[in-house]
Order: C-alpha cells, then structure tokens, then sequence
C-alpha cells in the first residue's frame, strides 16, 4: 500500500535520480503511456510560426523514468494571440449590452428635453392662440391683464433656470433601472399639461372665449402649477436624501480596505453610484501585487513528500517508516512558518525604510541643482531651461533611486517614466518642495490620482437580492462587482437617540475644605 505526503518543487530531474534501478527496464512501457497520458491537458498554446514545435526538453525522453509524469512540473507558455472560450463569451455579452445600455440613457434624455419643451412652450401657446384665430372678438386687455404677461415672463424665465440647474446636467452613470422619482415626475408633468390642453381646447378653443384676461390667467396658473412641481422635484431629488438615515460599511473584497459613509433615502442603484463616487477618492488604488501570499506561506504549501513504495512486500515497513518522519519533519517546519513570516516582514520593512531614505536624500539634492530665474538676474540663453528642460536634467540623478524604491514597495505599474516626469514639471513650475513631490510615492494614493487606464472600470455589476429600484432598509447588502474585485456594501439604519434632560442649579456648586492633621497650609 502507498503511503503518501506532499511535495512538490521536483523536478524530472530529481525524480531520476531517487528512482531505483530494479525498475528501468519497464522504463519504456511506461513512457509511452504518460505520453498518451499528457495529451489530456486542456491548456492551448498557439505556436508561432517559425518556431520548432519540439523544444530541447521533449528531446530528453531518453532520461526520463517511469515516474516523470508524477514528478515533473510543467510549464506551459501560451502567446499573446490565445484566446479562451471564457473570453470569447465576455467579449459577446459587452457586445450585447453596450447597446441597449446607450440607446435607453438616449431615450430617457430625449423624452425628458421633449416633455420640458412641451411645458415650455405650452403657456406660450395659451396666449398667442387666441389673437391668431379670433382677434375681432376678443374684448381689449386693460391694465390688470397686460401686468400678467410680465408676471408669465419672469415665471417662464425662473422654471427654464431652474429646470435646466435640476435636470439637464451630464449623468454620473447609467443605471440598470429607471429612476423611479424621475420617471413619476415627468408623468406628473405629462398629465398637468395634457389636462391644461384638454380644458384650454374645449373650454376656450371650441367656445372661442372673448375675455383675454381669462385666457391669460389661465396661462398664468399653467407657470405656477409647474413652478409648484419644479419645487416638490427640487424636495424628492434633491433635499431628502441629505438627512443622513443609514449608514453604509463598504469593504473591498481582495484587501479588506474599508470605509464608513452616511447616507439619506436613497434607492439602492443610486446609492451604488455614489459609493463609486466615493471609492474613486477615498479607497487607496488597488494594488493585486500586495495580496502576493509571503514566502513562508508559499513554503508552506510545498513542505511536503510524496513517498511512495514500490519495492517488494517486506519492504512495507521500512517505507512506513520513513514516511512517518517525512511527515513529522514537514510538521514541525509548519510550526516555525509564522516565525518565518515575521522575519519576512521585518526585513521588508526595513529594505522599505532603506529605499524612503535614499530616495528622499536623492530627491532632496536634486532640487538643489536648479533656482528659478529672477527677471532682474541676466544669464546666458544657453543656461536657462524651461519646466520640462529642467525636470529632465534633474530627473536622471534621482532614477535609479525612484526605480528601486517603486519596485521595493510594488508601485511601478501604477507610475510611469512620463508620468514622473510630468510630476516633477508640475512641482517645479508651482516652486514646490521636495517634499511635496515625494508626496504621490511614499504612500499609496487614492484611486483616481493615478492615469485612468490604471484605475477606471467602464462597467460595473450591482447585485443585489433586492430589487435595486427599492429603498434602502436596515441589514441590506449588496455588491458592486468588477473584473479582478468587488466592494462589499452593508447597511446599517442610525439609531434612534432618546435623550433626558437634568438642570443643575449654578448655586449648587459650594465646596468646603477637609482638612488633616498633616494637611500643610
């Protein structure tokens, strides 16, 4: 029977050299077999053309044993080209969505800027109708009736101002549902507009009414019912979300970073906006070369042997025994790991420390290397630079330094040669300090500092058990998903705060002095 423990790390190389002899000659048997047996990996690699198919390793069959399937780790290289079928449905699912996603945030605008024309235009109407049908019989308008049209004029101009401030401001995001209170007022403008046609066509219209007063206070009442409204859409949208009601725990899934936000009555979808609002410029930028397990841990999973015994019956023993201290060998390395781990993070810690200091040295006597040029002072054309002459000249003797403290720390993706060089023109231009340089480097910024195609998700994913149209409630959680992370939203109502009130009178405060016998006065 084969006794067993883990180990991987070997190598076809290692496993030839603890093979035994006695079993060479089935050498050939088996190789065959763990050649057919290799054909069922389901990686695919696409080969360059020009390349040979067979590499200098598939030539060395001739040492490999009969155990160099189980003890050989491979290595499979797949080209810039390869494509998954998990990729290819992701590519035909954006495809699918990015339409309907645009032409519904198309339509929802082109509905809304139609139905603010029609409201706009609708008292207009009401007062040029008349005189254009039936201008013999309307009866003239006095004093009272022209003072109207300044009231319907200012009216006019104070909704267009507002409704353009509320409505007609470029969207944050487009959100998978409609949003509920926007979509009740414009059928409650809707409805207003159409009622005021309904009686102005049967009531003023049909009956050719000759008062134009009536018809213009009829107007007039049109402007201030749709003042009315602009200020119950200015109360929904806008004021009753500021009371903060729930309080919201967002924590990202991969790093564990959180934070804490206060929020009003909010729909989920729109709460899920404005958390991605605030991640962008709260929440450290995401970094997957920190979440790397350390060292220790990695040995860990690989502190183990794979024994197996092949050797004849009376040999059971001796390979039992041997597994066993294998076994016991691996557990007591296992114990140390945290001892590991902890050295692991004192030296990283101090290589970090290292790094800061060179860096701030290197940085600090590069800026003593250049001055700004006074207008009264006279030098040499040759001599002076501008911003990005100057940062280029100074940027060389502060490289390398940049360079290892960025790889120490794990931030080189996230900065650039360019990006560094336009930070130091930056800084130079506005006479900033070393200092305020160093600044972006020497700790992890928030998300949106760094360029976009490092940070920004064109799509994100809501999921959510309830429907995202709801309210927020007390215990709601919902996700904001992407492709390598997603942020974790728990909702928690704010207390309700009882308190009593206890008077204290001014008088009451009188005290005395306790005296003792070896009180020193």
């Amino acid at each position: 029977m084969d006794t067993e423990s883990q180990y991987s790390g070997y190598s076809y190389k290692s496993g030839h050299s603890r093979s035994s002899r006695k079993h060479r000659d089935r050498r050939d048997r088996h190789r065959s077999k763990s050649r057919d047996g290799s054909r069922g990996d389901k990686s695919v690699t696409i080969q360059a053309p020009g390349e040979p198919l067979l590499d200098n390793e598939s030539t060395r069959g001739d040492e490999r044993d009969d155990n160099w399937g189980e003890t050989t780790t491979v290595v499979t290289g797949t080209s810039e080209h390869s494509i998954s079928h998990d990729d290819l449905t992701r590519i035909a699912k954006d495809m699918e969505d990015s339409v309907p996603l645009d032409c519904s945030r198309h339509l929802g605008v082109a509905v809304g800027a139609t139905l603010a024309l029609l409201s706009f235009l609708t008292p207009l109407a009401f007062l040029l109708l008349p005189p254009l049908l039936w201008r013999e019989e309307l009866e003239p308008c006095g004093t009272a009736c022209e003072g109207l049209f300044i009231s319907v004029a200012f009216k006019l101009l104070i909704l267009l101002l507002g409704s353009w401030a509320l409505f007609f401001r470029r969207p944050k995001a487009s959100l998978p549902r409609v949003f509920v209170l926007r979509a009740l007022l414009m059928v409650l403008v809707f409805l207003l507009v159409v009622s005021y046609w309904l009686f102005y066509g049967v009531r003023i219209l049909d009956a050719r009414e000759r008062s134009y007063q009536g018809v213009v206070q009829f107007a007039v009442s049109l402007v201030d019912a749709l003042l009315f409204v602009h200020y119950l859409a200015v109360v929904l949208l806008e004021l009753r979300q500021l009371q903060p009601q729930f309080t919201l725990k967002v924590v990202r899934s991969t790093d564990g970073a959180s934070r804490f936000y206060n929020v009003g009555h909010l729909s989920i979808q729109r709460v899920a906006v404005w958390i991605l609002e605030k991640y962008y410029h709260d929440f450290p930028v995401y970094n997957p070369a920190l979440l790397n397990p350390p060292k220790s841990v990695l040995a860990k999973k690989v502190s183990g042997f794979k024994v197996y015994s092949l050797g004849e019956e009376n040999s059971t023993n001796n390979s039992t025994g041997q597994s066993r201290a294998v076994i016991a060998a691996a557990a007591r390395r296992r114990d140390n790991s945290h001892n590991e781990y902890y050295y692991e993070e004192a030296e990283h810690e101090r290589r970090v420390r290292k790094r800061r200091a060179r860096l701030v040295v290197a940085v600090e006597e590069a800026f003593t290397h250049i001055k700004r040029l006074q207008e009264e002072e006279q030098k040499n054309p040759r001599e002076v630079m501008d911003p990005r002459e100057a940062a280029q000249a100074i940027f060389a003797s502060m490289a390398r330094a940049m360079q290892k403290y960025l790889r120490t720390t794990k931030q080189q993706p996230y900065h650039t040669m360019e990006s560094i060089l336009q930070h130091l023109e930056f800084c130079i231009t506005h006479d900033m300090t070393p200092k305020a340089f160093l600044e972006r480097y020497l700790a992890a910024g928030p998300t949106i500092q760094y360029h976009k195609e490092r940070w920004l998700a064109k799509q994100w994913t809501l999921v959510s058990e309830e429907p995202v149209t709801n309210g927020l409630k007390d215990g709601i959680v919902f996700l904001l998903k992407r492709q390598d992370f997603s942020l974790v939203v728990s909702t928690k109502k704010v207390p309700f705060f009882k308190l009593s009130e206890e008077f204290v009178d001014p008088k009451s405060h009188k005290f005395v002095m306790r005296l003792q016998s070896e009180t020193s006065v």
